[in-house]
């Protein structure tokens, strides 16, 4: 997997010079069936790595957000496969406020074991693979990152722009002291992959291609992203794309899942 690393970093950022030509034009949006936001975009970035993965890896088969999702009778035959989200945080590309970002992942046996979540806007990479670790790649070079070893007082929270709902309320008030931060897309395993954030709970829908990249970097800078009952997030279980809820996690200093709600 280590001779992929820099090939799909290269691909990555041409998707990502793809969606900035989009960004800075007057940009049409239109809606999917679920009412989510799809842009030219989303398009030039899928069509960019899905031709850059054919070529790298052809024997691997592709899933895509702006592709349609294969059956699963046929899907869980697969071993290993891509699983991309060509443009994550629509919602915040149409907003102009740059929290979006490009996921690649590699899917090896349920498990993300290699992922790179490029964010176009700060021409910054995250990348995580397994027997190779995590770093951060920008203009300043590349740096190692790890999460943090203990939690700060207060607790730094990320949580999503778009989508909060009341259970994370309920959650935060169980928490204590915290601050909490939004924000859009994958960005939020990245800044606790890099130890900039403790925790991410996340309960509330997102689907496979949301996540798996992200997840590999976390997982390989020593966190851990874990469903409600405490085992890791796996993909390709199922018949739909769609995650449980689930927490990622940094530093380990707090029981963090015993303070969910009881509802929950």
């Amino acid at each position: 997997m280590k001779s992929l690393i820099d090939p799909v970093v290269a691909l990555a950022e041409d998707a990502g010079r793809a969606i900035l030509e989009v960004y800075s034009s007057d940009f049409e949006v239109q809606s999917k069936d679920d009412n989510s936001p799809l842009t030219q975009a989303d398009l030039a970035s899928h069509l960019c790595i899905v031709a850059g993965l054919e070529a790298l890896t052809p024997d691997l088969p592709i899933i895509s957000e702006e592709a349609g999702l294969p059956a699963f009778v046929e899907r869980s035959q697969w071993d290993r496969y891509w699983l991309i989200d060509p443009l994550d945080g629509t919602r915040e590309f149409v907003n102009r406020n740059g929290e979006f970002t490009v996921n690649i992942a590699l899917i090896d046996s349920h498990t993300p074991v290699f992922g790179v979540v490029h964010v176009p806007v700060r021409q910054q990479t995250y990348l995580g693979c397994e027997g190779y670790g995590a770093e951060r790649r920008d203009g300043n070079g590349v740096e190692s990152i790890r999460v943090s070893a203990t939690s700060q007082s207060p607790v730094r929270v990320v949580g999503s722009r778009s989508h909060r709902g009341t259970s994370l309320d309920a959650y935060l008030e169980n928490l204590g002291e915290s601050a909490m931060v939004p924000m859009g897309s994958s960005l939020k395993f990245c800044v606790i992959a890099e130890g900039a954030a403790d925790l991410y709970p996340r309960l509330g829908l997102t689907s496979e291609w949301d996540t798996a990249a992200a997840q590999a970097v976390v997982e390989q800078a020593g966190g851990s992203v874990v469903t409600l009952d405490g085992k890791p997030m796996k993909y390709n279980t199922k018949s739909d794309i769609l995650n449980p809820y689930f927490f990622v996690i940094g530093a380990t200093d707090r029981d963090w899942l015993a303070l969910l709600p009881v509802s929950e």
